[in-house]
């Protein structure tokens, strides 16, 4: 591309930020919690959503044990119950942005913290995951922010932990969610791949390089159980837990916030995806086209192929807590934080 060719590029893109932006400053509507204001030592959980009332009571409970008193919700358009059981929780805010998914999430998944999380620390978290790490059963969630901020720590790494249960899908599409938790005990990583966090081979690296991390054992991963079976490279690395402070750029995509100093462990984010109906759920996507990524499509032909389609096989581990995923490599620990949870309980 030559130097005219390059700047008209920059300047048609600039256009269509601004063009999208406004957009959705118009589109975005408050639903409910007048007057929201997260108290300074609180976590914000952020979380988008659309048709997620399936999830919600299991949801709530997990995160309210966690600590979490406000919820920071951005709903896509929901048409189920999902509305009105949100209203029903106490410490909820409410807004609304009915726009395609695939142009709009990273302006979707920013406002809450932009709006709400301000200097706060955000936990950006999905209906069908549980953020779990080292410690919570113990000194909870105020140790673990307690740690990122004596060392001047502003995001925490998660791997997102497919889980399933030891049967074909079929036999557990009718489980609610709470049920389905207790079903779905199983994960395989045997064909994880793995890159260096600044890695040139992450597709996205460009947007990790104004971030800094506290170990260099830290990596990204990909694949995992969902690539051995629908073929899919979907990213397993996230930055859940964040500070918004004033440099800091959070969620311009789903799995990555910018301008972050990365602690030196990671957490784990159990991943219930296949819970439910999910092949109900990926032709509702599929046919909508909100998702530019196409998994969703390439998962129902499978889904639609295999009518007995099972996660499980001889890789299958049972879930026994954090230690077993160092163990084998797919998070990471950190002798620093041990001393410094030892410490705390001393």
């Amino acid at each position: 591309m030559n130097h005219r060719a390059s700047i008209f590029a920059r300047i048609r893109n600039r256009l269509w930020q601004m063009k999208r932006r406004r957009r959705f400053a118009r589109a975005v509507a408050h639903v409910h919690g007048s007057g929201f204001i997260v108290p300074k030592g609180e976590v914000l959980a952020i979380v988008l959503v659309r048709d997620g009332a399936y999830y919600l009571d299991a949801f709530f409970e997990y995160y309210k044990s966690l600590g979490i008193r406000y919820f920071a919700f951005i709903d896509n358009g929901s048409t189920d119950g999902t509305i009105a059981r949100i209203k029903a929780e106490e410490g909820c805010v409410i807004d609304r942005a009915v726009l395609p998914l695939a142009q709009y999430e990273d302006l979707m998944r920013a406002y809450p913290a932009q709006t709400y999380g301000k200097n706060r620390w955000c936990l950006y978290v999905d209906m069908d995951e549980q953020f779990d790490f080292e410690g919570r059963k113990t000194l909870g969630l105020p140790a673990l922010i307690g740690y990122l901020e004596s060392r001047g720590e502003t995001a925490l790494m998660g791997q997102m932990l497919e889980m399933f249960p030891p049967t074909p899908l079929y036999v557990v599409k009718d489980l609610s969610f709470a049920q389905s938790l207790n079903k779905f005990v199983h994960y395989d990583i045997s064909t994880v791949a793995c890159f260096d966090y600044h890695s040139p081979d992450i597709e996205f690296n460009a947007m990790l390089r104004g971030n800094r991390l506290s170990s260099d054992k830290l990596q990204f991963k990909f694949g995992g159980v969902r690539g051995k079976v629908f073929g899919e490279a979907c990213c397993l690395t996230k930055h859940p837990l964040i500070f918004n402070g004033p440099d800091v750029v959070p969620a311009p995509h789903p799995h990555l916030s910018q301008n972050v100093v990365v602690s030196d462990f990671s957490a784990v984010i159990r991943h219930y995806k296949f819970a439910g109906n999910v092949a109900a759920r990926d032709a509702a996507t599929a046919g909508s086209g909100d998702l530019a990524h196409g998994e969703d499509q390439a998962r129902l032909e499978v889904l639609n192929a295999q009518s007995a389609l099972t996660l499980h096989s001889d890789a299958a581990q049972e879930w026994a807590g954090i230690e077993p995923l160092y163990e084998a490599g797919f998070l990471t620990a950190s002798d620093h934080y041990r001393r410094f949870l030892k410490d705390r309980a001393a």
